[in-house]
Order: structure tokens, then C-alpha cells, then sequence
């Protein structure tokens, strides 16, 4: 195999970390010399870091290639496939649009359903040429407002994408059953600790969704899980449950809601001291949780459009942007504006109520702004809120009987000790933070009905085919690996990653060192084994030894003043244990150790 000669390879290790990484697979894949930044979101991947992406394609192509084919598309698009599904609206700034000598529009491929769509709508049209799975590892290319912690989120990044094609819904769940289950071997052999949860499907379309994360305590997503029946969804897909409805004579017996004076009251907080002080409660003071906050934003469209929307959220929750970010996609949610707020005189700020909200014509609501509420917010529940007037709430105002919405939406924050949405016992739901590594969606026939895409059945009729759509992010797994594998010298590699098996370091002065430390190292490659030699001289053992553990190889040998007594040293990089060996041994010892 190979020997990388550190007086020769392309390496240059850091002792600071670099100004602009926040999490430490940034800081420390930058330090030890496996990537440097090019610009915001694009890095070069330097030798020994292309050396640990090629090992995580080859696992991931090592358990696809039992279920799936691989094939390649390019990079570079047209843009008719991604406006015949829409996409190419629906993306908005998030794609890298470009346009030929010609004046014909491309962008950069951020996701290629389209592509595979077209290639089997090309080369199959009956039902005998399904089930088929496709898959490749490409380049993608999206444009992030803000792409930060190195290689979790750039704008350039690997990944492995595989769609399922199938005659009908059955086959479908064979095939996502499949994937699941490669998926579930692709992960254990990646060396890092992962859940899978509910999730939701997003721009991509379809029915049943699962992510695979990487648990991490810096991780940019939240998911929640239940410690009693093991429900796990991340926050976007959690669902409230449903309460049971109120009769019609409990619902009219409730007592008529009441408008007061709360003056001063600007806050949530501040109105509850002011209720539990001017109108207290016999049976419990009054809590944030009793009020029903009206959050008024603006829906900005791919197209250019705007709508005003309004979310009804108990008092005691904010609205959560990641989960209101999914029920309103493709439309991205701003913050309402000054002016905006002057368009439309209904709104009285601090003090709105549903009362003037709605865009259903036969309530002919004061505004017309479309109104949405959490599900706590069920008929027969009575709320403190908005009189829609200066210095006024209303007491007791009673959903289904004072005020209606036009739909519920799910983007409350989501609370540790929450109900499980599953079993709704013990000790209710908790959350923990995670790294999204794959995706798996049921897409159905969202992007086979857009593109036409048909065979004929057995009856010789034209049926739509069904689809599933996978992902793996193989650029990021790097970053997460070197996440959950490192310690405060540096990284820590799992042995089937690694760029190479073994790091010997050769110390010293006396050339018997660097002969003995030559010879070893020609053994070891001639055994079939990967070996980065320190051969550097005039470089201090200190300096050595520090980019030993700097670059994280799960072997080093030291050949240096134990060679005097026919003595090296074989250590383990992640739990430090040292041990020495005949020189005559050390071959055979350091064979064992790498292949177990």
C-alpha cells in the first residue's frame, strides 16, 4: 500500500485555530492540515483529508451496492426539469443559477430528482423493468445565507443521493425498508452514535420521513425523544395531540367572555401580574400558559409574493422558527415592518386579538389576514388576549364559540416534559441535540406525475410510478466523525476512516533510527497497510509527537532512543496506552493491532 512521507506530503499542521471556526471538527480538520477554506462554505479538501472522504464513500458505496446501482449525473443542469416540478421558483436563493454564451439558464444540481426521474422515464416504460434503485455520490451546490461550522454546512458538499422506483405503494415500503436498513449498516460502520426520528418531508415532498442524526451536543437540530416508549421525531415533526371536543352544552354554559382595562401591560409577563392582581382566581393565579399570543408576520414567496399571516400560540411558548419554517415552505417567514403594520389599521399592536383576525369571507373579519393556531388552541378552551383596542384583553374568550381560526399549524416551541405525542406517559418528552446525516422520504408520485414519468402495468394500462428519495451527507460525515472522535490534543480517527493505519514517528538524530524507522514502514506497506512516516529532520520529537495526536491515525510507532535496546513503542491515539516491542516483533504487533 502507501507510505506518506511527512518530509514530502502536501501538509502544513496549525497550532492556533483558525479565526472563523466555531465547533471543533472546524478547528481541528483545519489544524491538522485535512481541509482549508477557499472562501465562505467551500473548502479544499487537502491529501489526507480527501484520503478520509474516499474511505467514507467507499463504506457508503460498500453497503449501497447491495440494494442499488450507481450511476452519475452532472453537476451542472437545465433548467426545465426544475420548472416543470416548480423548483426552480421554489428554491429561490438557496440554488446557484447561471446562464450560457446561448442565454440559457443552468444551475448548480443542489438535489437531482429531476435527473432521475428523467432517466428512468427514458429508458423504462414497463412495469416488468420495476422495481429499480439508482444511486450516486455528486457534488452539490446550494447557496447558504449563512454557511458556517466547516464542513456541517457549506455550499459545496458530497453527498449520496438514491431514489426508488416502484409500481405501486407496497413496493415502495420494500424499497424504503431497504434503504433503512443500509442506512442502519452505513452508520454503525461510521464510528459515531445516531438515533433515527420522525421528520418531515419539506420541500422534498411525500408521506413517511425519517432522519438519521448524529448525537452532539453543538448540533444545529433539536429532537426530542420518549424515554418510556422510545418515540423520537426532531422538533419540526412533533404533532400536538389532539384534544377531545367539547359539547355543544358545556361549550354554550361556559361564562360570556368579559373586556377590561389592563393597562401598562406591554408583556405577557407583565399582563399575568396585572390579572393576578386586579382579577385573581380562587381556584389557581393566573399563568402565561392562560394567554393567547397573536404573533403577526409576513410570508415571502420564491415568486415575489406576500401575505400577512397571524399564529395564535399559548403565552407561555414562543413561536419556533425551525418548526414554523416547515409548515410554511417554500415561503420563508419575516418579521411584520412598520409600514406593514400601517396597511393594515386592524391590527393594534400588543393588544390584537382573533376577534379581527381571519381570511375566510364568512366570518368577514376586520383585517383578512389569514389566522392559524396551535392545536392547544381547541374548541372549548377559554383564553386571555387581545381586545383589539389600546389598553384592553379580553377574559374567557372561548374557541368554536367567540372566535374561529382558519387552520392550526404546529410551530410552538416544543418544551422538555411535553406529552409524548406517541404514549402521552411518564415523564413526558426530552430533548437532546443532533447532527442530520440522512434522510429518508416516501416521496410518492410528486416528481413521476410533475415529469410524466409512466410505465404500463400488468392490465396494460399507464400507472404513475411511486418513488422514494435517500440521502446521505458524505462530506458532512467527516465533519462528524471528527465531531464525536477527538480529545483535547486532536482527533481520533475510527480505524475504518482513517487516511492511513499506522503513524510511526522516527525521533532523534542517529540515522540506525531513520533506517529502522524506513524499513518498518516498507514492511507495513508491503503487508497491504496505509502508513503516514514522520521523517522529517531537524523537527523536534515534541513537534512530532504533537501532530501524532494532532492528525488522530488510531496506530503510532515510535522508533527513537528505545532502539538502542532493540525497543519501539506502539501506541494507541485514542486511549493512550503505550507498550514496547522488540524491533524484530514490531511488524507482526502493529499487523495484529490494525486488523485486530
Amino acid at each position: 500500500m502507501t507510505v506518506l512521507r511527512m518530509s514530502s506530503l502536501f501538509l502544513r499542521t496549525l497550532r492556533e485555530d483558525p479565526a472563523d471556526a466555531e465547533v471543533p471538527s472546524h478547528r481541528l480538520l483545519v489544524r491538522a492540515g485535512y481541509i482549508r477554506r477557499v472562501s465562505p462554505g467551500i473548502y479544499t479538501w487537502l491529501p489526507l483529508g480527501l484520503r478520509v472522504l474516499r474511505n467514507v464513500e467507499r463504506i457508503v458505496r460498500e453497503e449501497m451496492d447491495q440494494i442499488s446501482q450507481e450511476l452519475l449525473f452532472p453537476a451542472l443542469l437545465p433548467r426545465e426539469p426544475f420548472e416543470a416540478t416548480g423548483r426552480w421558483v421554489e428554491y429561490g436563493d438557496n440554488i446557484f443559477r447561471l446562464k450560457d454564451r446561448k442565454d440559457g439558464d443552468y444551475l448548480l444540481g443542489p438535489t437531482h430528482e429531476e435527473l432521475f426521474t428523467l432517466a428512468v422515464k427514458d429508458m423504462f416504460s414497463s412495469y416488468k423493468d420495476l422495481p429499480v434503485s439508482l444511486y450516486q455520490i455528486q457534488t452539490k451546490y446550494r447557496d447558504e445565507a449563512r454557511p458556517r461550522a466547516g464542513l456541517l454546512r457549506g455550499r459545496e458538499f458530497v453527498m449520496k443521493d438514491s431514489y426508488s422506483f416502484d409500481i405501486d405503494e407496497a413496493g415502495l415500503a420494500k424499497s424504503y425498508d431497504a434503504h433503512r436498513d443500509a442506512y442502519i449498516k452505513i452508520f454503525d460502520r461510521l464510528g459515531f452514535h445516531y438515533v433515527i426520528v420522525q421528520a418531515m418531508a419539506g420541500a422534498m415532498g411525500g408521506s413517511k420521513s425519517e432522519e438519521f442524526l448524529a448525537t452532539a451536543e453543538n448540533g444545529e437540530d433539536t429532537y426530542v425523544r420518549c424515554e418510556d416508549c422510545g418515540y423520537a421525531a426532531n422538533v419540526e415533526a412533533v404533532r400536538v395531540p389532539a384534544l377531545a371536543p367539547v359539547a355543544a352544552d358545556v361549550l354554550a354554559g361556559m361564562p360570556p367572555a368579559q373586556v377590561i382595562d389592563t393597562p401598562g401591560t406591554p408583556t405577557i409577563e407583565s399582563l399575568v401580574d396585572f390579572l393576578n392582581s386586579a382579577h385573581p382566581r380562587a381556584d389557581r393565579p393566573w399563568g402565561a400558559g392562560d394567554t393567547l399570543k397573536n404573533v403577526v408576520l409576513m410570508l415571502s414567496y420564491p415568486d415575489g409574493r406576500r401575505e400577512p399571516l397571524v399564529v395564535g400560540v399559548p403565552g407561555d411558548r414562543e413561536v419556533d422558527e425551525k418548526r414554523l419554517a416547515a409548515q410554511v415552505e417554500p415561503a420563508v417567514a419575516v418579521p411584520f415592518t412598520d409600514s406593514e403594520f400601517a396597511a393594515y389599521p386592524g391590527l393594534v399592536r400588543g393588544y390584537i386579538g382573533p376577534q379581527a383576525l381571519g381570511a375566510d369571507p364568512e366570518r368577514a373579519s376586520a383585517t383578512g389576514i389569514r389566522y392559524l393556531t396551535d392545536p392547544r388552541v381547541s374548541e372549548g378552551t377559554a383564553w386571555v388576549t387581545g381586545a383589539n383596542l389600546n389598553g384592553k384583553h379580553v377574559l374567557g374568550l372561548v374557541a368554536g364559540r367567540d372566535f374561529s381560526s382558519d387552520g392550526t399549524i404546529e410551530a410552538a416551541e416544543v418544551k422538555v416534559g411535553d406529552p409524548c405525542p406517541s404514549c402521552g406517559q411518564g415523564e413526558g418528552l426530552q430533548a437532546a441535540r443532533g447532527i442530520e446525516m440522512g434522510h429518508i422520504f416516501q416521496l410518492g408520485t410528486k416528481y413521476a406525475q410533475a415529469l410524466d414519468l409512466k410505465v404500463l402495468d400488468e392490465s396494460g394500462k399507464l400507472v404513475t410510478v411511486v418513488m422514494g428519495s435517500y440521502g446521505v451527507g458524505v462530506s458532512r460525515a467527516v465533519a462528524c466523525v471528527a465531531e464525536g472522535n477527538h480529545d483535547e490534543f486532536g482527533l481520533c480517527w475510527p480505524r475504518e476512516i482513517s487516511p492511513a493505519d499506522v503513524h510511526i514517528v522516527a525521533t532523534g538524530k542517529d540515522e540506525e533510527v531513520f533506517v529502522a524507522a524506513e524499513t518498518l514502514a516498507r514492511e507495513l506497506a508491503a503487508e497491504g497497510l496505509d502508513v503516514v512516516f514522520d521523517d522529517r529532520r531537524g523537527v523536534s520529537p515534541g513537534v512530532k509527537f504533537k501532530d501524532s495526536e494532532l492528525i488522530g491515525v488510531p496506530t503510532i510507532v515510535v522508533v527513537g532512543r528505545g532502539l538502542a535496546d532493540g525497543k519501539v513503542e506502539i501506541k494507541d491515539r485514542r486511549s493512550g496506552e503505550r507498550r514496547e516491542v522488540a524491533v524484530g516483533q514490531a511488524l507482526a504487533e502493529v499487523c495484529r493491532e490494525v486488523r485486530g
